[in-house]
């Protein structure tokens, strides 16, 4: 006849008598199991040595990984040097055709954004693509100076750190703590775009505000008005209390209600 299964006890707490020969079983289970793998050491990205403006030294080892930061290093700063990005770069086959692209203007209220990305890679893709192919090409860079935008942002910045409005400052005083404000976010977005590999040419950088395009602007209202393309009359117009402005239809946030309705008004003290 044939004995009986071993029951659970019997395997996992065998008697005195058996413990010598559950020994070797338990070791040769032990070996059996894979031991995990050691993490590999992070690898540490080498440093480009070319001098700022040269042309970058290729004769290095090239690393086993890809380092985006060394790749990339030393090839922006001699593309401008070499004003490679200019109309008048020399080409090996130029021809009489043109081709004249205006980036459109960031904000210089914030720094770009993954739209900005792809906007960027489009164009630059564009303005090779016409480089390469003989034509007096540029792309000219510049950012927007974002009226509203950038009136709050300053504000805001004011508040925070003097404790102070425009009011108190007054108007020449507010308009250079705005172009410090300027100079600080719009210098940021100009080095994001030369990141990117944007091959805007940078000796023609523009800002709206710039005096030669405020004549710009003005001269343009000017021929509109003459044309009969835009007028002056008395209208309706979206007035904020706040920024004491008119301010366009796309930056109010409509409530409607049901009966009369009594709503606080910033700079006044009763509803």
């Amino acid at each position: 006849a044939h004995s009986p299964p071993l029951s659970a006890s019997s395997k996992t707490a065998p008697g005195p008598s058996s413990s010598h020969k559950s020994q070797p079983l338990l070791a040769t289970r032990t070996m059996g199991k894979k031991s995990k793998k050691e993490a590999k050491p992070k690898a540490v990205a080498p440093v480009d040595k070319t001098p700022e403006g040269k042309k970058k030294d290729v004769s290095q080892a090239i690393p086993n990984e890809y380092f985006p930061s060394y790749v990339e290093a030393a090839w922006y700063q001699w593309w401008e040097k070499m004003g490679m990005f200019k109309p008048e770069a020399k080409t090996e086959a130029k021809s009489e055709e043109k081709f004249v692209m205006v980036i459109p203007p960031p904000n210089v209220t914030g720094t770009l954004h993954l739209g900005h990305t792809l906007m960027c890679a489009i164009e630059d893709a564009l303005t090779r693509w016409h480089r390469m192919n003989g034509k007096t090409t540029l792309w000219l860079p510049g950012t927007d100076h974002a009226g509203i935008a950038t009136q709050t942002v300053v504000e805001k910045k004011l508040m925070r750190e003097q404790k102070k409005t425009r009011r108190d400052l007054g108007r020449d005083k507010f308009l250079e703590e705005v172009w410090k404000w300027k100079n600080q976010s719009g210098s940021h977005i100009c080095r994001q775009l030369r990141r990117l590999g944007s091959s805007c040419d940078w000796t023609r950088e523009a800002f709206t505000m710039d005096e030669k395009l405020n004549k710009a602007v003005k001269e343009a209202f000017c021929r509109m008005y003459e044309k009969g393309l835009i007028y002056r009359k008395e209208r309706l117009v979206n007035w904020s209390c706040r920024l004491q402005t008119a301010i366009s239809q796309i930056e109010v946030d409509n409530k409607e209600v049901d009966k009369p309705t009594f709503f606080s008004v910033p700079l006044h003290d009763k509803p």
